[in-house]
């Protein structure tokens, strides 16, 4: 049996594409692996945190050193960390805001980017410690950016989660949602047969 974390941070909670991606996903997921454990924690309807000094001191500080907040801090970066440590497949439900992604993403990604736990310093660099995870990156684009420079979404979650140690990583794009007409009935229909072949 196979953990399986999934993501969700679309602002919209109806009429969102790449929350239709997620739903297709789990449905599939369900089908070929049904007694596989699926989370969803959804960062829009319940947003972590920003990074502040709070976590910071969560982190840094000795126990004894710690305020209330800095604990409670704490204790839901451990939380995060421990679901996606636990995790043998990672989905993130992504659409794409001002060309990169939501800032309540960043700020999960934030809590679990943590050194010691998720990566590591050597003294070659940094060294990811969650190798053998596989991701799935479902995004949302108003328009059309696959492999052009206005895309800073693929490149840097390619990167974070390269830099973590997760180097499977596929990503599936549902383009043009904002051009209308046969733009956004294409791309969506595009993205969901991508994600059935992968299935």
């Amino acid at each position: 049996m196979s953990n399986v974390l999934i993501i969700e941070s679309s602002a919209r909670q109806q009429d969102s594409f790449s929350r239709q991606l997620t739903q297709q996903f789990i449905d599939q997921w369900q089908t070929l692996h049904p007694t596989d454990q699926i989370t969803v924690r959804d960062v829009a309807l319940n947003p972590v945190p920003h990074l502040d000094a709070n976590l910071l001191g969560g982190w840094m500080k000795p126990e004894a050193q710690r305020n209330g907040d800095e604990h409670a801090s704490l204790q839901r970066s451990n939380e995060l960390t421990d679901e996606l440590l636990a995790a043998d497949v990672l989905v993130l439900a992504a659409p794409m805001y001002n060309f990169a992604i939501p800032s309540t993403l960043k700020a999960w990604l934030d809590h679990v980017l943590r050194a010691g736990v998720t990566f590591k310093y050597t003294e070659t660099g940094p060294q990811g410690l969650l190798t053998g995870k596989k991701a799935y990156v479902l995004t949302a684009r108003g328009g059309l950016y696959a492999g052009s420079t206005s895309d800073h979404q693929e490149p840097y979650l390619r990167q974070v989660m390269a830099f973590i140690g997760i180097h499977d990583v596929t990503f599936i794009h549902a383009e043009g949602m904002n051009l209308g007409g046969d733009f956004q009935e294409k791309g969506l229909n595009q993205a969901k047969a991508r994600l059935s072949a992968i299935a």
